[in-house]
């Protein structure tokens, strides 16, 4: 088996952000245990997976909206950065900075690429970054 990462995100009503992300990011529902509010479900978008769930205080974990703040950036790297973030939008998620070309720092031999990329946050309150690299 390939070691790899998936963030399991903690959400109010698992059903509605099931269909959220299949709407803002064509993500495809890989499996699903319960019912309405408390699910907890496996997607993934283009392959990469992620989770969510109810939040579970008792196991640490809380939904931005219930904590006040969010822990964590989603970084979502695709072909087409503006119309995804559009899609994003349209289904009911806020802008958090538009798609637009800058500079990414990096340790390798090519300290700076260019990057295309915007953010938006979710209903739950989750902040995805959705951009590319250019070169």
């Amino acid at each position: 088996m390939q070691t790899r990462i998936a963030p399991m995100l903690a959400v109010a009503d698992g059903s509605a952000a099931i269909e959220f992300y299949r709407k803002a990011f064509a993500a495809e529902l890989l499996w699903k245990l319960g019912e309405g509010a408390d699910v907890v479900a496996g997607l993934a978008i283009d392959g990469a997976e992620f989770f969510l769930a109810h939040e579970a205080p008792e196991y640490g974990t809380r939904e931005p909206a219930s904590a006040k703040f969010t822990t964590a950036r989603i970084e979502l790297f695709v072909q087409d950065p503006v119309t995804v973030q559009g899609r994003a939008l349209a289904a009911g998620a806020r802008e958090h900075s538009r798609v637009e070309e800058h500079e990414h720092m990096t340790n390798g031999p090519k300290p700076i690429r260019r990057m295309l990329q915007g953010a938006i946050t979710d209903p739950y309150g989750h902040i995805w970054l959705i951009g590319k690299f250019l070169e």
